[in-house]
């Protein structure tokens, strides 16, 4: 099958039957191939699980050899807002395509990204008619609380991972997500990693491994 988003696949080894999914979504710039790098070590421990790393369905406006899932280079948040459902929009297809492609529902997906993929993954996780295995997200934030409040239908467990050094998406955001999140009574767990900037070290790479564990 042909998915509507260019992807990075890898499929559990040694023919391994799929069981699960994790969709990997790439930062502002990047590719499906950046962030895949997560699956190399994480893919030994989950056999059966199937590692899906789309491209943004946008050329990025300022590194035409990455992509975006919404452009940055304007900073009003109400068009932020509504470039960023334009994704969503795809991003549901894609993973429907992938929920048909494999024979999986929600409750067998982990739906994951890095900084604007993050983003997308919180409004994925939250905004779907039933609940994902779970949310993983690194360095991001909420792009519009009101709005997302409005719109959320499920309350998929999430983990947020953030260095405290980061200085392209500030660490006070994983404290107002943490906050939204209990308010609006969806499980949270949430790691502020030392002396780390706007990248996902391998401590947070393992952090985010066995929270998949416990789920899977």
């Amino acid at each position: 099958m042909t998915f509507c988003l260019n992807s990075t696949i890898i499929k559990p080894e040694n023919g391994n039957p799929i069981k699960n999914a994790v969709v990997l979504l790439h930062g502002y710039g990047g590719d499906g191939k950046d962030i895949s790098i997560l699956s190399v070590s994480w893919k030994r421990h989950l056999p059966n699980t199937i590692f899906l790393c789309p491209d943004g369905h946008e050329q990025c406006s300022i590194n035409p050899n990455g992509y975006q899932w919404f452009d940055l280079t304007n900073d009003d948040s109400k068009y932020i807002l509504v470039e960023s459902k334009k994704a969503e929009i795809k991003l549901r297809q894609y993973i429907e395509e992938i929920k048909k492609e494999y024979n999986l529902s929600n409750n067998q997906i982990c739906i994951s990204g890095f900084s604007q993929g993050c983003m997308m993954s919180i409004n994925l996780g939250l905004t779907a008619s039933s609940e994902f295995m779970c949310i993983l997200g690194f360095s991001g934030k909420i792009i519009n609380q009101e709005d997302l409040r409005l719109r959320k239908k499920s309350s998929t467990d999430t983990l947020l991972i953030h260095g405290d050094l980061d200085d392209i998406v500030s660490p006070t955001f994983l404290l107002e997500a943490k906050d939204f999140f209990i308010r609006n009574n969806i499980n949270i767990e949430t790691h502020l990693i030392k002396n780390c900037g706007h990248h996902i070290p391998i401590e947070a790479s393992s952090i985010a491994l066995n929270y998949i564990l416990k789920k899977f």
